[in-house]
């Protein structure tokens, strides 16, 4: 298939079409991750964006449905350079171009992606349209100038689960796993970790909740129940919390005031919370502090940001074009980690309430873990509470 990508700016890539054979609008992104492409298609965080890979040669070890990070793949669209024609790993069990074409998501392969990249980086992100159907170069620009954006949008509520359930009741999704030494990849043998006792109960919000903070959770001694975005404070104390977590998820945080108004009640009863990307930039705003909209935004495994009260530097995995405006928070917040690129609010806690929040994902799977440890730090912080 022919296909083809268009910017609003006037800008057509055209290209070898993959995937589904199909038309899509967006944000176009990109993302500088080396690997993990199923964890960027299926993150609900990239809902309404068509995301650009950085890394040259995508697909090579296919998709396998113990990866995927919520219910199916959110992308608009996916641009590559080059797709493999070798679909090479033992637990691959679609290649990518076909699990794109059963859901329905128009890839463009063969384009300058090192290009469309600095254009976006100097020009910041560019509302797009991309086709594997045949249109006409005007008719795709016309498309991609004509679409609304992201602002103002709420996409929380087309990714959250709509019913509340009971994360892993039987253990069997969440225990780390690897490969038994000595075997081969002809006939590969897995083992599963051990999980601790699920001794503490909290809830989680679910703006567009990946899977494996779920798993992680888990294996720090929660028990996790997932409730929809449009939960209220009172719904969620009801089941008698000792926490509360606050999930990842797209779109624009100021999009969510019925979100922030639960929060902000949360946060006026004491009870301690956590907060992650999307959950982050709401916990801003309930506490009385304001978003803004990034440039080109930080999507990548290879983020750096401080701990200001260690000095420690983490490499950070990151997902999120909005950020929260630290000259608008109040006196009893402080911001804990900044973003060593361009300065920006990477985490926050509460002087006097058990509460806090980070921008990236600690969660991240293939990497970097520096940032891990937060959820023990959670799990500390409930029991002190």
């Amino acid at each position: 298939m022919n296909a083809i990508l268009a910017l609003e700016d006037g800008s057509v890539f055209r290209g070898e079409g993959f995937g589904a054979k199909a038309s899509a609008c967006g944000e176009v992104c990109f993302n500088t991750s080396m690997t993990g492409y199923q964890e960027i298609l299926t993150d609900p965080s990239y809902k309404g964006q068509i995301v650009t890979m950085t890394y040259p040669l995508i697909g090579n070890y296919g998709i396998n449905s113990q990866d995927n990070e919520s219910w199916r793949p959110h992308v608009s669209g996916f641009v590559i350079r080059e797709l493999s024609p070798v679909v090479s790993n033992w637990r691959s069990e679609i290649s990518l171009s076909a699990y794109l074409e059963q859901n329905g998501i128009p890839g463009i392969q063969g384009i300058d992606t090192r290009a469309l990249t600095k254009k976006l980086r100097v020009r910041g992100a560019l509302n797009g349209f991309i086709t594997t159907e045949p249109i006409s170069e005007a008719d795709a620009v016309r498309r991609a100038q004509e679409w609304p954006g992201l602002v103002g949008v709420d996409y929380v509520k087309q990714v959250t689960h709509e019913k509340s359930f009971l994360w892993d009741e039987s253990d069997e999704q969440s225990p780390e796993f690897k490969l038994v030494h000595g075997t081969s990849t002809a006939d590969p043998r897995t083992h599963r970790g051990t999980l601790p006792p699920a001794d503490i109960p909290i809830v989680a919000f679910d703006f567009g909740m990946k899977y494996n903070i779920l798993r992680c959770l888990r294996q720090h001694g929660f028990k996790v129940r997932v409730l929809p975005a449009s939960t209220t404070a009172a719904e969620a104390l009801a089941h008698k919390p000792a926490g509360v977590f606050l999930s990842n998820g797209p779109g624009d945080p100021a999009a969510l005031g019925y979100a922030v108004k639960a929060v902000a009640e949360l946060v006026n009863t004491g009870i301690p919370i956590f907060g992650i990307c999307l959950g982050h930039q709401i916990l801003g705003q309930a506490f009385g502090g304001r978003t803004f909209k990034l440039k080109f935004g930080h999507r990548g495994g290879n983020q750096p940001v401080k701990d200001l009260e260690s000095g420690r530097v983490e490499i950070t995995s990151q997902n999120h074009g909005f950020a929260v405006d630290p000259s608008t928070l109040p006196s009893d917040v402080v911001v804990d980690r900044i973003n060593l690129n361009d300065q920006t609010v990477e985490g926050m806690a509460h002087k006097t309430k058990p509460i806090f929040c980070v921008q990236y994902h600690p969660e991240a799977s293939p990497g970097p873990h520096d940032s891990n440890p937060l959820f023990g730090r959670f799990r500390r912080m409930i029991e002190k509470h």
